[in-house]
């Protein structure tokens, strides 16, 4: 157990139902009672009780015919109030939105989260998108644009802390999965001002990320930008759309310097 879950104001009972609403994703749209015990690690009678309370609340909803849960637009609210009171959000917007208007590509802002980076504003390209992000997915630090140049702007001790961390998979036979080579990589990237991926997590994707930093450089998450093979040759992103994105971030990282980071690298 970590240290906040041995407090006395620790709330085990709110804890085990945000983990049952955090268990719904993509792999699992829907679930019944035992499989929702089985993504959680609780036990049925919790699970019924939690899934009970949250169905009253209108979180989630059991489906008539299968009897399988489903979350419902309500678990939205929770999510989207983030999206509407992030003041990095807020400043980091216009800034991204002209990005996607000069190079006609996807740019996303994305933020830490434990090991990951986790999109929280896409301004997507108007040409054709071969992959689906939504807001909320969260990706590895270690093998994405966004990841890298957020590690790149932590120190080297911090860096190999959240690396340490990391569950190191090879999503695609591109993927870096070496220690080693990772902490090179976040070295260069250090070094150019911006992390780049090349086929590492999605198949066909090339992406270029930079750091946003506050005024006393300490970063607050990073911007990408994500284009396809079709379209882009890693040679030419790096040339064209790295400059572009590097000026981006220091704009951003211009307008949010009284911002302090919400997370510590630290913590898991």
């Amino acid at each position: 157990m970590s240290e906040a879950e041995n407090s006395p104001l620790f709330i085990t009972s709110l804890a085990k139902g945000v983990a049952l609403l955090a268990a719904f994703g993509a792999a699992r749209p829907s679930m019944n009672l035992v499989e929702m015990a089985e993504a959680t690690g609780l036990n049925k009678s919790t699970v019924q009780r939690s899934a009970f309370t949250l169905e009253a609340l209108g979180y989630i909803a059991k489906e008539p015919q299968s009897k399988r849960y489903r979350l419902m637009p309500k678990s939205l609210e929770i999510g989207a109030g983030y999206l509407q009171t992030s003041e990095l959000i807020e400043r980091a917007n216009p800034y991204l939105h002209e990005l996607n208007r000069s190079t006609q590509e996807s740019c996303n802002l994305l933020e830490p989260c434990g090991t990951d980076m986790a999109y929280v504003s896409r301004f997507a390209s108007h040409k054709q998108i071969s992959i689906h992000v939504p807001l909320g997915q969260r990706l590895p630090m270690y093998c994405t644009s966004a990841g890298r140049a957020y590690l790149s702007a932590l120190s080297p001790e911090e860096a190999a802390g959240i690396i340490g961390r990391s569950r190191l998979v090879a999503y695609t036979q591109n993927t870096e999965t070496d220690p080693e080579r990772l902490a090179e990589i976040v070295r260069k990237a250090r070094s150019d001002g911006f992390g780049f991926t090349n086929e590492e997590y999605y198949v066909g994707d090339i992406a270029v990320g930079a750091a946003i930093v506050n005024a006393e450089g300490r970063p607050l998450g990073a911007v990408n930008i994500a284009v396809p093979f079709s379209r882009w040759t890693l040679k030419d992103a790096l040339a064209d759309l790295a400059p572009q994105l590097v000026n981006t971030a220091r704009s951003i990282s211009n307008a949010v310097r009284g911002l302090k980071p919400l997370v510590s690298p630290t913590s898991g």
